[in-house]
């Protein structure tokens, strides 16, 4: 029987791995349009991608949604590609406080993308899965160490563009163009690997 804290771990170590930056360069883009005094906001739209990578990291996990491994390794950087383009044409940071439409839509991207991220997930985690008897204790470790990992992650690059902002006197806006563009530069490099067809 192996402890909560061990798949805690696992799952901090799977998200906090570079090998699989393909996870962090999404969150990356994730953050991008957000500034630091817009933490709030950024919470919610990390919440909803937990929330969507959650439900397919327990469905996924029990066997009831199943996709390919090589689809998903696909899928992954095209959620960085649109989620980079749509910083680019819809940013987040210039929306004015009424703006309701497109900050939701951003939230609902979010949810959307962590069911795509959650399948990869599992891919992991299955392999890590000794016993499938006991599944609900090594679930619920991994998906609190993927969460710890994940928002040290994300504190630690909106506190570094925060410190990058401030020292270069650079507007959000230009942050936010540089780092989408490495973000989709990547993408495209990690689709044209991962390419299916």
């Amino acid at each position: 029987m192996h402890s909560v804290a061990m798949y805690i771990n696992l799952g901090f170590q799977h998200i906090s791995d570079l090998a699989g930056y393909d996870h962090i360069v999404f969150l990356l883009a994730l953050c991008a349009v957000y500034s630091i005094d817009q933490w709030r906001r950024l919470f919610v739209l990390v919440t909803a991608f937990t929330v969507g990578h959650s439900i397919t990291l327990a469905l996924s996990s029990f066997g009831w949604v199943v996709i390919p491994s090589h689809i998903i390794e696909f899928l992954i950087p095209v959620t960085i590609f649109i989620t980079a383009l749509r910083n680019v044409l819809v940013p987040a940071s210039d929306q004015p406080a009424g703006a309701r439409n497109n900050i939701t839509g951003h939230y609902l991207m979010a949810l959307c993308f962590g069911f795509i991220h959650g399948m990869g997930f599992s891919n992991y985690f299955r392999a890590l899965m000794m016993d499938s008897s006991s599944i609900m204790i090594p679930l619920l470790g991994f998906n609190l160490g993927i969460e710890i990992g994940q928002l040290i992650v994300v504190s630690i690059i909106v506190t570094s563009a925060s410190i990058v902002v401030n020292i270069s006197r650079a507007k959000h806006h230009e942050w936010n163009l540089f780092i989408s563009g490495a973000a989709a530069g990547i993408s495209i490099i990690l689709m044209n690997q991962t390419a299916f067809w």
